[in-house]
């Protein structure tokens, strides 16, 4: 089993900044992907971005050039550092764990969510 942790959510003005992190422990040998979705009230869960283990990375348009994602492979943790914070980054934001399985399927965990608002 796999457990996340994510922390560095809050209340933020608009133009600010918060990271994110996310811990995973447990079984991480097949480690394939981390990464951060977003859901909005009454809106579907979206993509942010994610990082494979080798590094590369894949960004929503919506936050290329705003946010960076980056991860720790030693610490199996992975960050999203989110600059110039818009009122429309309101969201729950969820991490995501991709493993792969030794039959080359993928089983995929989610954290609980971590609130992220940007108002005045």
């Amino acid at each position: 089993q796999v457990q996340l942790v994510e922390s560095g959510g809050g209340l933020v003005q608009p133009g600010g900044s918060l990271r994110l992190s996310c811990l995973a422990s447990g079984n991480l040998l097949r480690l394939n992907a981390m990464g951060w979705y977003r859901q909005a009230p009454e809106k579907q869960r979206e993509l942010v971005a994610i990082i494979t283990t080798d590094g590369s990375t894949t960004y929503a348009d919506s936050v290329k050039g705003q946010f960076t994602i980056s991860a720790d492979n030693a610490k199996n943790t992975v960050y999203l550092q989110m600059n110039s914070l818009k009122p429309e980054d309101t969201a729950v934001y969820y991490c995501k764990v991709v493993l792969r399985t030794r039959w080359g399927s993928f089983n995929t965990y989610w954290g609980q969510g971590t609130q992220v608002t940007v108002s005045s």
